[in-house]
């Protein structure tokens, strides 16, 4: 991984200085006020229908769209500016683009006078923006081989756009094929960029020497037939191909997961937590066979990558890369992050195992996992606003 230090004085608000700051910050809010939304409607059966439609499709849709690609435009916008040496969006322009972000999770709740038309020209508009500050500084700096993460969030802008197709019934489809395109390509993200970072941030913070175990075969055919399970999973769902190919990715990501393994992830919760959202992700891939060969509902598996793997791994990376961009140490943790990490992983027991164990209760399970998701997101806010306004430790700006 190339890393390049760029070096500044620190001046003006802190919270402007790097995009993980604001969007780090945004995502987790928002992640708590779209949970206690959608708690409210499951659970309590308040009437909402944003956008004309069911509660549950707004849940899908922001926490793809709203409380995920926050997540990825605070990392992303961060990483580029170590990966080229080139200063990536801050200040007012910062401002704008979250801005932007934030119109497009608000919009909806205004009610009749915004047209969905406006808020879907506005949250696009978001991903755009986003899409043109990751690639000039990629693009000017050379470095080609981050055109695959650009082609995801040109891919991620489609995904979107053919959801918002289905809401204005244009695309019959359109709704099913944006929510889980969008699934599939955040998760795209995650195995690409974690195949960077995971074995790179273990090797260094378990505290003796190890080298982790990594196959060029194994990122290959993963990458390929997860492309392949997307488009068969868009095409018939949960069908015989979908079974075979999640079984095969089930076998490649576990072997991935042996390769990686050290017992000294276990001493840092900043290592484990990234460590069981990839497995959750990958028990994920088990429960998309287990749909087809034993009739299980498709929502354990929805929830094994979305609130296990997706929730945790980027719970764990905010976490991370705010404490080594505030110039924190990342191998002695605030001593809070063991209960938030560790509140979020019984949320995805409750949420995928429990309900398995025992449907007949599974509305409580879904309750619990609600009610755990908030804890643990909002002790993660106590935590880490303080830091995301104030400047790093060391002085510098960023």
């Amino acid at each position: 991984m190339i890393k390049i230090e760029v070096q500044q004085e620190a001046h003006g608000l802190a919270l402007l200085h790097l995009s993980f700051r604001p969007f780090f910050l945004g995502a987790a809010a928002f992640s708590i006020i779209a949970t206690v939304i959608w708690m409210a409607a499951y659970t309590f059966g308040w009437e909402t229908r944003p956008y004309g439609l069911p509660a549950m499709t707004w849940h899908a849709h922001e926490m793809i769209y709203g409380y995920a690609i926050a997540v990825v435009a605070g990392f992303l916008l961060t990483a580029i500016k170590n990966w080229t040496g080139i200063q990536t969006l801050n200040g007012p322009p910062l401002l704008l683009l979250f801005l932007l972000w934030v119109m497009a999770r608000a919009l909806p709740f205004i009610g009749a006078p915004v047209d969905t038309i406006v808020i879907a020209v506005i949250d696009n508009l978001f991903i755009v923006a986003l899409i043109m500050a990751a690639a000039y500084p990629v693009i000017k700096a050379r470095q080609w081989r981050q055109l695959a993460i650009l082609l995801k969030l040109l891919l991620l802008l489609g995904s979107n756009v053919l959801f918002y197709l289905g809401v204005l019934d244009v695309l019959e489809q359109g709704i099913y094929w944006g929510l889980y395109s969008g699934l599939y390509l955040i998760m795209a993200l995650i195995f690409t960029i974690g195949r960077r970072v995971i074995p790179f941030f273990i090797e260094r913070g378990v505290g003796y020497p190890v080298q982790l175990k990594n196959w060029k075969w194994l990122d290959i055919s993963s990458l390929v037939l997860f492309l392949l399970f997307w488009i068969a999973d868009l095409l018939a769902p949960n069908g015989v191909a979908v079974a075979v190919l999640a079984g095969i990715l089930w076998l490649l990501h576990t072997t991935r997961m042996v390769g990686w393994y050290t017992h000294g992830i276990w001493r840092n919760p900043l290592l484990w937590v990234l460590y069981l959202a990839y497995g959750s992700l990958v028990a994920g891939f088990l429960l998309k066979l287990a749909v087809f060969v034993f009739g299980v509902s498709p929502y354990l598996a929805l929830h094994a990558f979305a609130f296990g793997g997706i929730g945790m791994m980027t719970i764990g990376m905010m976490s991370r890369v705010s404490l080594g961009h505030t110039a924190r140490s990342v191998t002695e943790p605030p001593a809070a992050l063991f209960w938030v990490f560790l509140i979020l992983f019984i949320g995805v027991v409750a949420r995928v195992l429990l309900p398995l164990i025992d449907p007949s209760h599974h509305s409580v399970w879904v309750g619990l996992s609600q009610v755990l998701w908030i804890v643990s997101f909002s002790l993660f806010l106590y935590v880490y606003t303080p830091m995301l306004f104030r400047l790093r430790v060391d002085g510098r700006y960023g």
